[in-house]
């Protein structure tokens, strides 16, 4: 089974920077996908971004040209650099993997046949005014 732990949250103020890590471990298949989400006091968890095993990426409308998701293959690691941090941004940012996965990265997410996702513990980023 997929295991997956994030890293890198913390406070910043209005227009910082911060950058969240996840490591994954315990993919079956080449064919993977991962992403962030988040999920604001009293909102739903919503996706932010999402990067394929073969490089296609995908944004939220809200972060687009502000954050920047990536993937370190060597380590399974996946980055979140986030720029230009808003308050709105202030939220429990979760990662997924989905393993085996046939399908489209949109709108921040990873979607189609996989299996998972499989959740991180989250870790909190506060951006302040």
């Amino acid at each position: 089974q997929v295991k997956v732990v994030e890293s890198g949250g913390g406070s910043v103020q209005a227009g910082g920077s911060l950058r969240l890590s996840c490591a994954a471990s315990g993919f079956m298949n080449s064919r993977n996908c991962m992403g962030w989400f988040r999920q604001g006091p009293g909102k739903e968890r919503v996706g932010v971004a999402a990067i394929a095993s073969d490089g296609r990426t995908s944004y939220a409308d809200s972060v687009k040209g502000r954050f920047t998701i990536s993937l370190d293959a060597a380590k399974n690691t996946l980055y979140l650099q986030m720029n230009s941090l808003k308050p709105d941004d202030t939220a429990m940012y979760f990662c997924a993997a989905y393993d085996h996965f046939f399908g489209e990265v949109a709108g921040g997410t990873c979607g189609g046949d996989y299996y998972g996702p499989y959740w991180g513990q989250g870790t909190q980023v506060t951006v302040s005014s």
